[in-house]
């Protein structure tokens, strides 16, 4: 009796475990309407299914039956057709359509309505981290214990509700799978069949909300992820063990997600990074259908839920969990604001980013004098081996800006000056400088400023305290530097992974917080795991980050798989 009840135990302790690795979210956009009767605006509606009539074969045709009264138009049934954008078979007795002010209030009085919710626009919110979460060794009744009495996930179905998947990325290969579970319903819908295997068992696109609304959505209606999100985030979940993995030379080892052996089912709402309330409402009402065991959604409003009874992803979320899916979503990016918090649904597991005790470094070689300092950097390129000039120019602000050619082939150093920092690196980007030190900031402001900004163009940078700059600003005002003959120089190294780093974890600065207006007196987030700076599968045909990596500077983007 023990034993069994420590095996359940650790089976929900897993559970629990194989979400908190959920990151970054989407996010509505308030949407605009017209007292205009012949404006036509997006709904989610409710209905009563025991209002339905016994004519009706299923739900799907009571809805076009109910759109069709309300035109009097000769062809009717097309043009309710052409409104229909969804019907509901698990969420929510109902379905998303597109109506005119008139239709909507027409539609208020028909057998059956409740209620009815605008639709809205939405927008998307490792090698070592399953290490730091503990999940590494054996004994007792302890993390690794039920990661390893899960046999890693094997004969879950999780199903990742975002930007879709690349289907060839080898945190999807089905290398050590098991069989695909009898109880799976779902399909491989939208790739060649040969794509989809024993990990990657099921993938699906939900774009009608968009089409509706007459939003272009691209080339790309697949399943196949055209932003990088969808890929990141399943196989941060649960993607297979990848050997050899890393960020450009950061972190390297192998790669894999918290439920390794887990099956992922991929559901797609957002292309090119737009999505609608009432595709994600769909998706979730199909992966319940397909037979998934856990949702995974790094989703959440933009705008702040004021009650829940108008959120329809935490209405659809309830219907789930009533269906014993367990549901984990990510907190939000409105951090570090009070009440920022994008999702609070009580029947959710909703978790907020923090940081590992991991960081990314870089080093500063003064000279010939074999002293260096480090600070922390994500420059992606490659090293700087030869040394070069290295110069102060203070804040690097209007002196900077004016240099041109007195900065070429230099690494300059900056000194921060509070809310600048992106004008200086600005400064510097547009001179010819072979790389730049800035530094200044107190060790919180840097791990905020290099773990939770995202910066598209980067330069041969590091970030360090002031008490680290200090040798580097006494070394180059030093007496003989002054000559012209003889200039202190420098070089500079990235791709330093470093380990042990206290405190962690630490939440991240953009990870939303509660309370939540919508239900203030339940606690929100409900935990917290590894949501920064998480190395995780990438397509390799979208863009990671463009550099400047030589002098004069050129740019090069960069790509990974």
């Amino acid at each position: 009796m023990a034993s069994s009840i420590s095996s359940f135990l650790c089976s929900k302790l897993f559970t629990t475990l194989i979400l908190t690795f959920i990151l970054l979210p989407f996010v509505p956009h308030s949407s605009s309407s017209s007292s205009s009767s012949s404006q036509v605006d997006h709904y989610i509606v409710f209905m009563d299914s025991n209002a339905m009539p016994k004519v009706f074969a299923t739900a799907r045709h009571w809805h076009l039956a109910i759109l069709a009264s309300l035109t009097a138009a000769p062809d009717n049934h097309q043009v309710a057709s052409s409104k229909l954008i969804h019907s509901y078979s698990h969420v929510i007795d109902g379905f998303s359509c597109t109506l005119t002010s008139s239709e909507l209030d027409a539609l208020r009085n028909s057998d059956g309505y409740l209620h009815s919710i605008k639709d809205v626009p939405v927008k998307p919110y490792t090698t070592h981290s399953v290490e730091f979460l503990g999940l590494r060794g054996s004994g007792g009744c302890s993390a690794s214990a039920a990661w390893e009495a899960s046999n890693y996930g094997e004969g879950m179905i999780i199903g990742s509700i975002d930007s879709g998947v690349w289907p060839e990325s080898r945190s999807f290969g089905d290398h050590g799978m098991g069989p695909v579970p009898a109880r799976w319903r779902g399909e491989c819908a939208q790739f060649n069949a040969s794509l989809c295997n024993k990990k990657l068992i099921g993938a699906r696109s939900f774009h009608q909300g968009l089409d509706a609304r007459n939003i272009t959505i691209g080339k790309n209606s697949s399943a196949r992820d055209d932003t990088g999100h969808g890929t990141h985030t399943a196989s941060t979940a649960a993607g297979n063990f990848v050997p050899g993995a890393s960020f450009f030379g950061y972190a390297p080892g192998v790669a894999k997600g918290v439920a390794p052996r887990a099956h992922v089912a991929i559901y797609k709402v957002f292309h090119q990074d737009k999505g609608v309330a009432s595709d994600v409402t769909k998706a979730i009402d199909q992966a319940i259908e397909d037979g998934v065991d856990v949702l995974s959604m790094s989703l959440g409003p933009k705008e702040v839920a004021t009650s829940l009874y108008d959120d329809p992803v935490a209405i659809a979320t309830f219907a789930a969990m009533e269906k014993n899916v367990f549901v984990a979503i990510a907190a939000g990016n409105g951090g570090p604001t009070p009440k920022s918090l994008s999702n609070s649904s009580p029947w959710t597991l909703v978790v907020a980013a923090g940081s590992i005790d991991r960081e990314f470094r870089a080093e500063l070689h003064l000279g010939n004098r074999g002293v260096s300092v480090s600070g922390l950097s994500l420059y992606p390129g490659s090293y700087l081996s030869a040394q070069a000039p290295i110069v102060f120019m203070g804040d690097c602000l209007n002196e900077t800006a004016t240099a041109g050619e007195a900065l070429k082939g230099k690494i300059v150093v900056c000194q921060h000056k509070n809310q600048m920092l992106g004008y200086q690196l600005s400064n510097i980007q547009n001179s010819s400088a072979v790389g730049a030190v800035f530094i200044g900031l107190d060790a919180e402001l840097l791990r905020v400023y290099v773990e939770d900004n995202h910066m598209k163009t980067w330069l041969p940078a590091m970030f360090m305290t002031l008490e680290e700059g200090e040798a580097v600003k006494k070394y180059i005002k030093s007496s003989s530097s002054s000559s012209s003959k003889n200039p202190r120089v420098a070089s500079l190294r990235f791709g330093i992974t470093n380990l042990n780093r206290r405190p962690a974890p630490m939440v991240a600065g953009y990870s939303s917080r509660g309370p939540s207006p919508a239900s203030p007196y339940v606690l929100k987030p409900d935990i917290m795991g590894p949501g920064s700076l998480i190395l995780a599968a990438w397509p390799p045909t979208v863009e990671v980050a463009t550099v400047t990596d030589s002098n004069p500077p050129f740019y090069s983007t960069l790509y990974s798989d």
